[in-house]
């Protein structure tokens, strides 16, 4: 390859760069709050310039089925109906892999996520009970309960960088548990009269669908069927089948990619690429699915339709308002707008609060919150955001001019959030640096995904020992991406004199079949005490690790080279190794560079910013503890 085509490679394209930045901006919260909003500027747009034609464009009936067997609904109720059922598919999704593999792993904050949710939906409908007490509008208390999840995650994304990445987690724990509540809401205040044979048919299929995937069906058109025969018997039942989205979900297993799964991915990817038949693709897509959980496919799948098609396309139905002075000026003045705003931007932070507080006095400390009590109060306050759930039970409570002001307050809601969540965080950010670590931190000692810990007998380990933070890489000496990763570690070991690195093998020999005898020849350095400068070497020369190679690094950082060949012939470093990789299946650790930090495993980014991030806050938590 010339040097002007190596260039060319190594610079993407403006488009490409276009793209990519493009992809970036759909992958965050931000964005999918900003396509909400836009959808409720739109609305407001619509029912004040055109109202008839937003009226009948959602009054209009779409109808599916035959004769005597169809089932005829407004596009309004298709919406709310049936395309949220797949909005609250994904929070299934996602609650489900928090229990199985994020912080409701820890059960004890499971029960404490449990207190908080309920606090903060009762405390906001009790408000809403008093200020309309001896009304018949008191009955629409459930509006004031819910918490909008995309709009409250993308407020949260806009104070990010002044807030722990752990607040994301406490936040979707009490929004899992919100969503749940809602629903259960919906189904017994705010539905028909239930008919029993047509839940019972609903219930039993829940059941069908929970035992195929206990007996590893992975084939989603089954699953597909019975859920659509679930939401079904629901809305015959009278129960709002959008319950059927948050249940299904909630069945769908998340686990990592386990390593063998990812090697018999491998051995059908190097068939089909050594004869390229429809069959071999066919088999090679199947184990590269198979590698991958089914909670974590279907998300990837979803997430994108929802956030940026399904919730804005509902906020577009529901959020249209005719606004003029006189009806602004009657809803401030009705107990349902008053209700509801003072329920959920003043109620949601007293509830969350006060029942963590009060779970940890009656459990004598032993229920702690996993964030200061300064990230629960601006918690709180970001979960004052009502919209999505809010709209849908204020659908069913009202109607005609009590709708109009019960969406009003939802709106508002939106703003008073997020003022509020910019208030507290302003003034824990005046707090000196070690009461605002606390603050933001708290100090409780985090859940510990590394299974084995940091032995100084044992580890490869760069940096004091005396260092507040320990970063731990599992790595590949021939993954291209453990090579981009090395230079940032540098950069983060230079700027930083408190953190120490450790370095643990994990040769991927199924893609990679020179990384197991370059890992063994770190460890032959290792025995004539040259291991890191062997470490860097190979790391920097990633593409030429065949043996010969080996023994010429050998010679370069002044080795004996025929202990060191004969080291190698013994496969003397073998064990070493195979203990390293023993260590990542138990931390469940798959692929290469995966990073620990103190004893956390490292989601997302590894560049040089993100890491740094990382490192600070895992600083400041053992500060504050």
């Amino acid at each position: 390859m010339s040097g002007q085509e190596a260039a060319e490679e190594a610079t993407p394209s403006l488009s490409a760069r276009s793209t990519a930045r493009w992809r970036t901006f759909v992958r965050t919260e931000t964005s999918s709050a900003v396509f909400l909003l836009a959808a409720v500027a739109a609305a407001l747009v619509w029912a004040n310039v055109g109202p008839h034609s937003y009226e009948a464009m959602w009054q209009a009936r779409f109808t599916v089925g035959f004769d005597t067997r169809h089932l005829s609904l407004t596009v309004h109720e298709w919406i709310n109906s049936g395309l949220m059922s797949l909005f609250f598919f994904v929070v299934g999704l996602e609650a489900r892999r928090d229990f199985d593999m994020g912080e409701l792993r820890d059960r004890r904050w499971l029960l404490l996520s449990t207190i908080a949710g309920l606090g903060s939906m009762i405390v906001p409908a009790l408000i809403f009970v008093a200020v309309n007490a001896g009304r018949e509008s008191v009955h629409g208390w459930g509006t004031a309960m819910s918490t909008d999840t995309a709009f409250a995650l993308g407020v949260l994304a806009v104070f990010g960088s002044r807030l722990p990445a752990s607040l994301r987690a406490f936040l979707l724990s009490v929004s899992v548990v919100d969503d749940l509540v809602a629903l259960l809401v919906i189904a017994v205040f705010y539905s028909a009269e239930i008919r029993l044979p047509a839940l019972v048919v609903a219930v039993c299929t829940l059941l069908a669908i929970a035992l195929l995937r206990l007996a590893g069906v992975r084939r989603a058109l089954y699953c597909a069927v019975l859920s659509v025969v679930v939401w079904v018997a629901l809305h015959e039942a009278g129960v709002d089948p959008v319950v059927a989205g948050l249940a299904v979900g909630a069945l769908v297993a998340a686990y990592p990619a386990p390593r063998g799964d990812l090697e018999q991915a491998s051995r059908l990817f190097r068939l089909f690429r050594e004869q390229p038949t429809p069959e071999l693709h066919r088999s090679a897509v199947q184990g590269l699915d198979a590698a991958i959980s089914p909670n974590e496919r279907l998300e990837q799948r979803f997430l994108p339709w929802v956030s940026f098609g399904i919730v804005p396309l509902f906020a577009l139905a529901n959020a249209g308002i005719e606004l003029s002075g006189s009806a602004l000026a009657d809803a401030f003045a009705s107990p349902i707008t008053l209700g509801i705003v003072f329920g959920c931007v003043v109620g949601k932070v007293i509830g969350t609060v006060g029942s963590m507080a009060a779970a940890r006095l009656l459990s004598g400390g032993r229920l702690r919150p996993n964030v200061g009590w300064g990230s629960v109060t601006v918690g709180g306050a970001i979960a004052g955001s009502a919209f999505t759930v809010s709209l849908l039970i204020a659908s069913l409570a009202f109607d005609g001019e009590e709708l109009e002001e019960a969406r009003i307050g939802i709106l508002v809601t939106l703003l008073g959030a997020f003022l509020t969540s910019w208030a507290v965080t302003a003034v824990i950010g005046l707090l000196p640096d070690r009461r605002r670590a606390r603050a933001l931190l708290g100090d409780v000692d985090p859940l510990t995904d590394l299974a084995v810990p940091v032995d100084r007998r044992h580890d490869r380990i760069r940096g004091p020992e005396s260092a507040v933070v320990t970063v731990v890489e599992y790595g590949d000496f021939e993954c291209p991406y453990c090579g981009q990763a090395e230079p940032v570690v540098r950069d983060l070991l230079g700027q930083e004199n408190d953190v120490r690195y450790v370095w643990r093998h994990l040769p991927l020999r199924d893609v990679h079949p020179r990384a197991q005898l370059a890992a063994e020849a770190s460890e032959a350095a290792a025995r004539q005490g040259r291991f890191w400068e062997m470490h860097d070497l190979l790391l920097e020369r990633q593409d030429a690790l065949a043996a010969p190679d080996l023994l010429r690094y050998a010679g370069e950082i002044g080795l004996d080279v025929e202990r060191f060949r004969q080291d190698l012939r013994d496969h003397l470093g073998a064990r070493r190794v195979a203990e390293d990789v023993d260590s990542a299946d138990l931390s469940r650790v798959s692929g290469t560079p995966t990073f620990f930090i103190n004893g956390r495993r490292h989601h997302g980014a590894y560049d040089i910013a993100a890491l740094t991030r990382a490192v600070e806050l895992a600083r400041q938590r053992a500060l504050t503890g």
